[in-house]
């Protein structure tokens, strides 16, 4: 039953990611796992409720890579994306080269003519960029080394399907051509088969790089004033069309020069980097590439060939064991030649050991040319679709089973015996710890300072200071640092991922405990809210506000005026912080409060600063101090 309405298609895609999506969370295997396993349930050769429309849509649903990495790219400054320019060329093309000729090696050691071992190798050489940026973003992994080196890879394979493209025509027989149905191939030869077909090789260099070059004009003179006219109007949904009319016209001129649309509108994203509607743009295109994006993994999952794999189980198995496997070893290989620790080495290969996307697109392209057959490229489709869908489960295994136990160096040190317990603990004495810590001490407080980074163990040690080494998240360190009977705890980890395990831990372990939390940035806020946290600090709120102060009283406002003012801001941006807490799942909501949260923060202040300056005269009036100041919790 396969139903001829969009309506019932749209309901059979969307109620399988609704019911899969937030079992697959609570399991803790992610949200692509999650849409993997709704695509495969409800795929033709399962539930049958989506069947041959599964293709068009995979089509349409790879759009969502393309508006994935024009938001990359708007998170990316021109001069960022120059500094990676090192790891792009080099541990990207390394990768591509070093895989590709071990995989081509190993067809031709199994019996596959050269063109074919070789055609295999550039196929299975790429990784899925949508599944791996989702994946890795979801774990907050994307600012690691491994998240950025990933990141580097996947960049440098999105641009060099584009040679393959290219070259894979050359490798076809003598004698063949593309397959007897031309409108066929004509999706995965887009990019050779377009108006630039009659032009010589040095008349298509010059548009395409005419066409990069519009672009980026059209970045950075063009979007400014089109933008500002389209915000005069008022009219969210008219801002929503143009940014999705400014992604659509990229992808489509970019597919019309032979270029990947993908990398065409990341370069976009990289130009508009620096413009201030950066943020309405993200806020406008996120909703839809998210939808995207998981209507690609389900079609994924519906993709894959359950009777072929049940015909030659042993065959698809092997393939992927093999894939993974080479693919594994090559990525170790290479993070330890650009000198990655061993723990993102580990992280780095087993995020990009699967195959990809383009893997479906260069596969069609090849049947068509000739270069593969249907026995050789139905396992080869199969199997880089089970490789995708290993994907999040690799990245589970990676970080619950090898990490703890093949770790950085400071992993497998001993922890310190504590030999001392007050009435503070402090894990983690990094620059925010290390201000806590001193401060305490200085008024005569004594804390328990925990730490897991050895080097900045000794050299705290160094100054005179008593650290111990030892990991926070556990509970028997907790323990022994005196858990049970402490009062405070100051949980000041470096990442955030790290202080919500401490805070899980001490809420079940040590519930007594009051547990004073620093976060990075809104979203850890919130997810340390939502675990019972009263008192949790944003570590760059309170400088960001001293900024504030110190560039009005520069500007010629008075001291007191300046205090209030940030004081003001603050209070307002704790009651913000609850308040939007409590609806960050609902993202229409979220951001229609939070306009209007801004909206009554600024008139607010500019009403104060209107007021009429003899009123304000008193300047640090006792009453005025009493009412702000007293009483009043730093949150």
């Amino acid at each position: 039953m396969h139903g001829d309405g969009v309506f019932f298609q749209a309901f059979v895609y969307l109620a399988a990611a609704v019911l899969s999506v937030p079992l697959a969370k609570r399991l803790g295997l992610g949200s692509v796992l999650g849409y993997l396993i709704a695509g495969a349930a409800i795929g033709p050769h399962v539930l049958g409720l989506v069947g041959a429309e599964g293709e068009d849509v995979m089509h349409f649903a790879e759009f969502g890579v393309v508006m994935m990495l024009f938001l990359i790219g708007l998170e990316l400054e021109p001069r960022r994306l120059w500094r990676l320019r090192g790891p792009i060329l080099g541990l990207g093309g390394l990768q591509v080269v070093v895989t590709a000729l071990a995989l081509a090696g190993i067809a031709l050691a199994v019996g596959q003519p050269w063109r074919v071992a070789l055609t295999i190798g550039l196929v299975l050489s790429l990784s899925s960029t949508a599944m791996v940026l989702q994946t890795l973003a979801e774990k907050q992994l994307m600012k690691t080394d491994a998240g950025q080196s990933s990141f580097s890879v996947l960049l440098f394979q999105d641009i060099a399907v584009i040679p393959m493209l290219a070259l894979l025509p050359l490798l076809a027989a003598p004698g063949t051509g593309h397959g007897a149905d031309g409108h066929d191939a004509a999706h995965a030869a887009s990019a050779l088969e377009t108006w630039l077909a009659g032009l010589p090789p040095w008349g298509k260099t010059l548009v395409v790089l005419g066409a990069v070059a519009l672009v980026i004009a059209a970045g950075r003179f063009l979007t400014r004033p089109l933008f500002r006219i389209i915000a005069g109007t008022h009219l969210r949904e008219l801002f929503t069309a143009t940014a999705l009319l400014l992604v659509i016209g990229i992808a489509l001129l970019m597919t019309a020069v032979g270029v990947s649309p993908a990398l065409g509108t990341f370069l976009a994203g990289v130009v508009l980097a620096g413009s201030e509607y950066r943020h309405e743009l993200e806020a406008e295109i996120e909703p839809f590439k998210g939808l995207l994006l998981g209507l690609f993994f389900i079609s994924v999952g519906a993709s894959v060939d359950f009777p072929l794999i049940a015909g030659a189980p042993g065959m698809v198995a092997g393939i992927v064991v093999g894939l993974v496997g080479v693919k594994l070893l090559i990525l170790l290989a290479l993070a330890w030649i650009f000198r990655m620790s061993l723990d993102q080495g580990l992280l780095f290969a087993f995020a990009l050991a699967q195959g990809g996307e383009f893997a479906f697109v260069l596969i069609s392209f090849a049947l068509q040319n000739e270069i593969l057959g249907v026995a050789v490229s139905a396992p080869l489709i199969a199997a880089v679709a089970v490789s995708m869908a290993t994907t999040p489960l690799l990245l589970v295994l990676a970080e619950r089973f090898v990490l703890p136990r093949l770790g950085t160096r400071e992993s497998e040190q001993a922890a310190d015996t504590i030999d001392e317990e007050n009435a503070v603990i402090i894990a983690g004495f990094s620059g925010f710890g290390n201000t806590v810590g001193r401060l305490l001490r200085a008024q005569g407080v004594e804390a328990t300072v925990l730490d897991h980074d050895s080097d900045r163990v000794d050299l705290v040690r160094s100054l005179g200071l008593k650290v111990f080494y030892g990991d926070a998240t556990r509970v028997d360190l907790l323990h022994a640092a005196g858990a049970d009977s402490a009062r405070l705890l100051v949980a000041a980890l470096d990442e955030p991922a790290d202080n919500l395990r401490l805070v899980e831990a001490a809420r079940k372990h040590f519930p007594q405990l009051e547990i004073l939390c620093r976060a990075r940035d809104r979203a850890d806020a919130y997810d340390l809210l939502e675990l019972g946290v009263d008192h949790v600090y944003r570590e760059h709120l309170d400088t960001a506000l001293r900024v504030g102060v110190d560039a009005l009283r520069l500007l010629g406002r008075r001291a007191y005026q300046s205090t209030r003012a940030a004081h003001a801001f603050r209070c307002h941006d704790e009651d913000a912080l609850l308040e939007l807490a409590r609806m960050r799942g609902d993202r229409r909501r979220y951001i229609s409060v939070a306009r209007e949260r801004i909206r009554l923060l600024e008139s607010s202040l500019r009403a104060e600063t209107a007021l009429d300056a003899e009123e304000r005269d008193a300047g640090w009036d006792v009453e005025s101090l009493q009412r702000e100041f007293g009483g009043d919790q730093a949150v």
